[in-house]
């Protein structure tokens, strides 16, 4: 059980020595503009010290904005982006990095990834364009413009390419991970590893609320649904990138520092089988 997490910026620490803060906030299909910014700033006013955006949500420019317009010092926000897919390549990555550097407005990006492992235009280059994806994020991470690297959606069989070839092995694993989809492989794996399992869509969308062992955990410490799958990614040693634009659900999803859960409770919710996957297999998605 991990109960050593005592507020949002409380730290993983990468192989790198590098501290990544325990919860963050997720942007995606959060629309680029005011309402982009208004969140980063409602997330970075409730204590959140971790913003997780991507070249393709299409609102870095919106994160930017919201980093610059808060009271919190850079030095003090970690912030990650991530390649897309159509841009996978040694110099298509080369560039589309300072890209989004510039809408960010910042001069280094606190950790960068890729965002699929087999991008649907290169399936047949598979895994060359990865490994040429991977060498220009060497080449980032040595020039000092990110301060960590690492990947998204990344089975077993992915990282071991990696790992067969890099100079510098991933530091970070982002994989869909929530009640009813615990990617316990892939999960497993990287950890042993040496990389930071990361979790999009922990709140799985809503799909699992009403479920009686949510409901359960929820009433017994008086904690909403949402906030006990925040709470259950800490306790499996995974860090959540749970996602709202309303101010008031920003704060809740980061009042998860009070109560832990049990090990029945945890058990209980593990064993809901009422969602299974949301987004795509990484061997067949279509991006």
């Amino acid at each position: 059980m991990t109960t050593m997490f005592r507020s949002p910026s409380d730290c993983f620490e990468l192989t790198n020595g590098v501290r990544i803060p325990c919860l963050g906030y997720g942007t995606y299909l959060t629309p680029d503009g005011d309402v982009c910014t208004e969140g980063v700033r409602a997330a970075l006013a409730a204590g959140y010290r971790h913003i997780d955006t991507a070249e393709f949500y299409e609102n870095e420019d919106g994160v930017g904005r919201g980093i610059a317009e808060s009271d919190v010092p850079r030095k003090d926000i970690f912030v990650t982006t991530k390649v897309w897919n159509t841009h996978q390549g040694y110099d298509s990555t080369l560039y589309r990095f300072d890209e989004s550097a510039k809408k960010l407005g910042l001069d280094y990006v606190d950790l960068y990834l890729v965002h699929w492992p087999m991008a649907k235009d290169f399936v047949k280059d598979y895994p060359k364009q990865l490994l040429e994806t991977w060498r220009a994020f060497e080449r980032l991470y040595a020039d000092g413009r990110v301060r960590a690297i690492g990947v998204c959606n990344c089975m077993k069989h992915h990282l071991n390419v990696i790992f067969d070839a890099c100079k510098v092995a991933p530091m970070v694993n982002q994989i869909e991970y929530h009640a009813g989809f615990l990617q316990e492989e892939a999960a497993e794996f990287s950890k042993r590893n040496g990389l930071v399992v990361e979790a999009w869509a922990p709140l799985c969308r809503g799909r699992a609320f009403g479920h009686p062992a949510l409901v359960a955990a929820a009433e017994k410490h008086g904690k909403t649904q949402a906030q006990v799958l925040v709470r259950w990614c800490f306790e499996h040693g995974v860090l959540p990138l749970p996602k709202s634009v309303t101010p008031a659900r920003i704060a809740e999803n980061a009042d998860v520092f009070d109560f832990s859960l049990s090990p029945d409770e945890v058990a209980a919710i593990d064993a809901i089988d009422t969602v299974g996957r949301i987004g795509s297999n990484p061997d067949d998605a279509k991006y």
